[in-house]
């Protein structure tokens, strides 16, 4: 399963899974330590790794989407 950083507050880590929208609120010592709000973890046996490649692709899509609003004009509706 794939989550999303959503928050970090203290030692408290709240991710979002992906897929079903579901919320985890996780203590930060059982992730990696060098995370920060927006990194995508995947879960696997137990254990959360970061994904660099998948947080890449999600990154760019979101700043494509940006580029397509910021270049529309006030009354386009296209």
């Amino acid at each position: 399963m794939k989550y999303a950083i959503d928050q970090i507050v203290d030692n408290n880590v709240v991710l979002e899974n992906i897929e079903t929208g579901e919320i985890l609120n996780i203590h930060k010592k059982k992730l990696p330590n060098d995370i920060v709000e927006g990194n995508i973890l995947i879960l696997k046996d137990g254990e959360f790794f970061l994904d660099y490649s998948e947080e890449e692709m999600r990154r760019k899509i979101i700043e494509e989407k940006m580029n397509r609003l910021k270049a529309l004009k006030p009354n386009d509706k296209s």
